[in-house]
């Protein structure tokens, strides 16, 4: 492939670039070759493509002389962002997550949305009107008064121009006002004048939170037909605070706008599944513990998929540093033996996904106080004990899901391993995956990073699957289950 010359491109569109190529940790060049190899071979590109971009690659290409590459590109579009086309109004509150509204807009540009918003008198108190102008490319509506925005109604023409209204932060006087019918400045009367869905992530302290006339209001608007998302337990802003009340972190807050809008059929509904992900932690004294190098990013994507597509996911998961998938009830383990008894608990289920990277053995007695190294003394000798095969209780379970789907993370004989895997799990698909450094996937290969590589083993053969990000090979595998069930009566 020719080398691709950055400078020549637009200075907006060079921006642009280096913005998605930052949070893909890649250098610009390599962005621009992976969007124009995704495109040659078919597959599909990293979330968030923007036209300019794709046009200014396309022009790029011709006028270095790959007519190849650039009518690859001229036929098979890039997929645009998540929100592409969507108009979003979003009404920041005062409180102190004011701050991650800045944020949750850069977001949503990403993904293609239009964003406005409109700011209290409190959150101007906490980000200013110009930086939030500044990341939305819009102008900032504050005033209900404004001469020049309310000449023509501007308030009812914001709240029925966007698709989806978004409250972040939702404080409980917004609550209040909404839940009671006030509306005595422009937020509360355009959300009052809307005919639009409307999205709140409620922030405020936990004594708030847990207030009667707040828990109240809380279920007023659920009534009325508001979605919710979060608040999130943790630390306050206030010292020695902690509890219910923070703010959903942005990229929660985008999946629910991205779930609330999407239009698309739900071939799930009224499944039910089970999903495990990440590791295990295998205590050997109250330090230490064994685990590996899983991250949770393959099976928290697979979770969010089957959501999307409708089905009732239930996400049990190990140890993890990453946020919990929105509209996905997870549940929380440390070691094999509890992910198995959380498993087997949530049993029936129409499919079982077993994603996570499940420690083989454990040490088999856990020191009660940690280990202490003494002088003249070797290392101390840890006797080890098989784990429960999680993948194989459920494979030969009475209550056996319809379709069982099984990882094979594998360094050596991938396919094989598989296919012996297959077999003595009990499974219905494998999905086999090289996981060595030598994998040549991404820099750091395949556990802990952000792509994959899949082979889709099953009795009627075996299916390859080209390098894609995990969100994509976590939406392309949703879809196989959703197929594979239409024929599967549970």
């Amino acid at each position: 492939m020719a080398s691709i010359t950055i400078r020549n491109l637009d200075d907006e569109v060079k921006e642009l670039l280096r913005q998605l190529a930052a949070e893909n940790d890649r250098s610009m060049e390599e962005q621009a070759r992976v969007m124009i190899r995704a495109a040659v071979d078919g597959q599909i590109g990293p979330v968030g493509r923007l036209d300019q971009i794709e046009k200014a690659l396309l022009e790029l290409a011709n006028s270095q002389g790959a007519p190849t590459v650039a009518s690859a590109l001229a036929v098979k579009n890039l997929p645009r962002g998540t929100l592409s086309n969507k108009r979003i109004l979003l009404i920041i509150g005062g409180g102190i997550a004011a701050y991650k509204a800045l944020d949750l807009i850069r977001r949503l540009r990403e993904r293609g949305a239009a964003v406005r918003v409109v700011m209290t008198s409190a959150a101007q108190e906490f980000v200013t009107s110009l930086s939030v102008g500044a990341l939305s490319a819009d102008h900032v509506f504050t005033d209900m008064f404004d001469r020049n925005d309310e000449h023509d109604v501007g308030h009812i023409r914001l709240s029925r121009e966007a698709d989806l209204l978004v409250v972040a932060p939702a404080t409980a006087d917004l609550m209040a006002k909404l839940a009671n019918g006030h509306a005595n400045d422009l937020a509360s009367t355009v959300l009052i004048a809307t005919d639009k869905p409307v999205l709140m992530a409620p922030a405020m302290n936990p004594k708030m939170w847990s207030y009667p006339a707040t828990r109240r209001n809380r279920a007023t608007l659920g009534k009325d037909g508001i979605t919710f998302v979060g608040p999130a337990k943790g630390e306050m802003a206030e010292s020695n605070e902690a509890g219910e009340g923070r703010m959903s972190e942005p990229l929660e807050i985008i999946a629910a706008v991205e779930a609330l809008l999407d239009a698309g059929p739900k071939p799930l509904a009224g499944r039910r599944i089970i999903v495990t992900s990440g590791p295990t932690h295998e205590p050997i004294d109250p330090v230490r513990y064994i685990a590996n190098r899983s991250s949770g990013k393959q099976g928290h994507a697979i979770a969010a998929a089957l959501a999307r597509l409708g089905a009732d996911v239930r996400l049990v998961s190990g140890p993890v540093s990453i946020a919990d998938p929105a509209g996905v009830k997870t549940i929380h383990v440390e070691r094999a033996q509890e992910m198995r008894d959380a498993v087997e608990q949530l049993l029936p289920a129409d499919a079982a996904v077993f994603v996570a990277a499940v420690a083989d053995w454990r040490t088999e007695n856990s020191a009660g106080e940690k280990i202490k190294k003494v002088a003249g003394e070797g290392p101390p000798v840890l006797r080890m004990v098989e784990n429960p095969d999680i993948l194989a209780g459920v494979g030969h379970h009475e209550r056996r899901p319809g379709l069982v789907v099984g990882f094979a993370a594998e360094t050596q004989d991938l396919l094989r391993n598989a296919e012996a895997k297959l077999s003595k799990k009990g499974a219905d698909i494998i999905v086999a995956n090289d996981v060595s450094q030598t994998s040549g996937i991404g820099p750091s290969g395949v556990m802990g990073g952000d792509r994959n590589r899949v082979r889709i083993v099953s009795r009627t053969g075996i299916e390859e699957w080209p390098e894609m990000t995990k969100d994509e090979v976590a939406a392309r595998l949703a879809a196989l289950i959703a197929a594979r069930l239409k024929t599967i009566v549970v």
